[in-house]
């Protein structure tokens, strides 16, 4: 199976970077955006197969963000952070496209089995859409 490709997106760049290291030590082929346009020129340049998006940034919001990654690149996987106990956030945001949604702090395990399944989808969706 080739590399699950992933963009980690979030204003707390010591967040990405810690991120991006773990998931690139567990094969999974991961870069990293600051801020929600950051991540929308990133994928204009790059495929990705799965966004994990930070719900809360400054500027351009997550669901903001997560309705034009939607919008541009439909068959990208979005999984959402929320770091502020806000459930219905990320409700809100698998209302809007999201795969799923997961709070901070977390288990980095967890969220590879989510980003693993998100891929799957996508394959599936491709698959349809060949």
């Amino acid at each position: 199976m080739e590399n699950v490709r992933v963009l980690v997106v979030d204003d707390e760049k010591d967040f990405v970077d810690l991120f991006v290291n773990r998931f690139n030590k567990r094969n999974v082929q991961a870069s990293g955006a600051g801020s929600g346009p950051d991540a929308l020129k990133f994928l204009q340049e790059q495929p990705v197969d799965v966004v994990v998006l930070d719900l809360k940034m400054p500027g351009m919001d997550g669901i903001e963000v997560l309705k034009e990654i939607k919008k541009r690149h439909p068959l990208v996987e979005v999984i959402m952070l929320t770091g502020h106990g806000s459930v219905e956030a990320g409700l809100q945001g698998m209302g809007h496209g999201a795969y799923d949604f997961i709070m901070k702090p977390f288990n980095i395990e967890d969220l590879l089995v989510r980003i693993h399944k998100a891929r799957e989808r996508k394959v599936l969706n491709e698959g349809r859409q060949g």
